[in-house]
């Protein structure tokens, strides 16, 4: 079993946080390598991992944590990604809070699909942090590759008004062209990002969510300026730091309801003193310290009702 500062849970049913890994990089274009982020991540957060964030919340005080291992990515590309979804929806059905750990960005594309099969009937939306917009149909001659994740989860699980990119700042013809006929999409760029600032972009974000039922929320870590990521297939310049990363899934963590969450892309072959997955850890920690309080809330308020 996978040890996440010792505060596993024996059964998915006893568990508020799910992790499954799928440790797959056959979708990425440029550098190989995050088919190993899984595993890299889990032994950083079994050697390394503090009990505490720098809110002074405490992690450790109840087993809230199932780890599904890793799905078998053996076989074809699609029979990997029919496995991945079928995996991924076995694991939403405990209604706890999902943590995917990958591998490239394709893999996200089963996930999402999951996702929105989990939730049928249900307001739902996608929001997509990165550097690219991922909204290529074929790519290199791929359909499924981390180049086409956006345009495959507006192909089958949601519609343009649904999703919402932030830390854009690369983007193929056929994308903008894209963007462009659908106005519906909300797209904030890293350029949108500087000038407006961390509040504005926030209240955006809230605004546009607010009243959805469940939000997927799809982190490539290579939103990250190369300086604060440089394990990732394709870095881009000009990214956001670790710090305002931070606030920001602070914020939606807290304030809307994410309830399924990826983070994608480390690829500890290319990284420098371990670098990105440090940075994936420190979100990871956040995100775990954001669900024990939410579930202490409620455990809280439950008893003052009783």
């Amino acid at each position: 079993m996978y040890k996440w500062l010792g505060i596993n849970a024996a059964s998915p049913e006893k568990a508020k946080i799910s992790v499954m890994g799928i440790p797959f990089d056959g979708g990425q274009t440029q550098e190989p390598g995050a088919a190993k982020g899984p595993a890299k991540v889990r032994e950083f957060a079994e050697k390394f991992m503090p009990s505490a964030t720098d809110d002074w919340h405490v992690l450790g005080e109840s087993p809230i944590i199932y780890d599904f291992g890793d799905v078998n990515m053996r076989g074809t590309w699609g029979e990997s990604f029919a496995r991945v979804e079928d995996e991924a929806m076995r694991v939403m059905k405990y209604g706890n809070f999902n943590l995917f750990l990958g591998g490239d960005h394709s893999v996200t594309i089963p996930l999402q699909k999951a996702f929105g099969r989990t939730n049928t009937g249900k307001k739902i939306g996608i929001i997509h942090f990165d550097a690219h917009m991922e909204l290529c149909d074929c790519y290199d001659g791929k359909i499924w590759s981390h180049a086409n994740t956006a345009k495959r989860a507006l192909d089958d699980v949601v519609d343009a008004e649904d999703i919402l990119f932030l830390g854009i700042r690369a983007a193929e013809d056929e994308e903008v062209e894209l963007i462009r006929r659908n106005k519906d999409i909300t797209v904030i760029s890293a350029t949108d990002m500087f000038h407006k600032g961390f509040s504005d972009c926030c209240q955006t974000i809230y605004s546009k969510f607010k009243d959805y039922d469940c939000l997927y929320f799809t982190l490539d870590i290579g939103v990250l300026d190369p300086a604060f990521a440089p394990a990732v297939g394709t870095p881009v310049s000009g990214g956001i730091t670790s710090r305002e990363l931070i606030e920001f899934v602070r914020f939606i963590v807290n304030n809307l309801p994410v309830t399924d969450m990826d983070i994608v892309e480390m690829a500890p072959p290319l990284d420098i003193n371990d670098v990105t997955c440090w940075a994936a850890l420190r979100i990871i920690e956040e995100v775990f310290s954001i669900i024990d309080r939410k579930c202490e809330d409620a455990k809280e308020n439950e008893e003052d009702y009783e």
